[in-house]
């Protein structure tokens, strides 16, 4: 039977998501502003914690395991902080209508170890059944 790496294809996506909206200025568009005290970190924070969730159900996907080892799932969220890191870096480097923020870091951070804690609440506890 051939395997449907739907979870896989979601995360690719939402990471080249979060490329695009990331490097890319939506100024010069007619979108609504919106004027929220620091929804953009709130934006960072959904980003990195929706990406986490997505990449640990694809490596569950791609393991074909019920549980995914611990080890793993860190290199998981290293892999997204520095990505992050590097994404804040471009920001700075080679787009002039966007700029490096150490809390969009921040955000980014707390995303990735929120996503995990949710992921481990929701994907990775062992399920007894009585």
């Amino acid at each position: 039977m051939v395997k449907k790496p739907i979870y896989t294809i979601l995360f690719i996506s939402w990471v080249v998501l979060i490329t695009l909206l990331s490097l890319f200025s939506f100024s010069n568009t007619d979108l609504p502003s919106v004027k929220i005290p620091y929804i953009d970190k709130l934006v960072h924070f959904t980003f990195y914690s929706v990406a986490t969730l997505l990449g640990v159900l694809s490596l569950k996907d791609f393991f074909n395991i019920k549980k995914v080892k611990t080890l793993i799932i860190w290199y998981l969220a290293f892999i997204l902080i520095v990505y992050g890191i590097i994404i804040e870096i471009l920001q700075h480097t080679i787009t002039v209508t966007r700029s490096a923020e150490f809390l969009d870091f921040v955000a980014n951070t707390i995303g990735v170890f929120v996503g995990l804690f949710v992921a481990k609440q929701l994907f990775l506890k062992e399920r007894i059944l009585k």
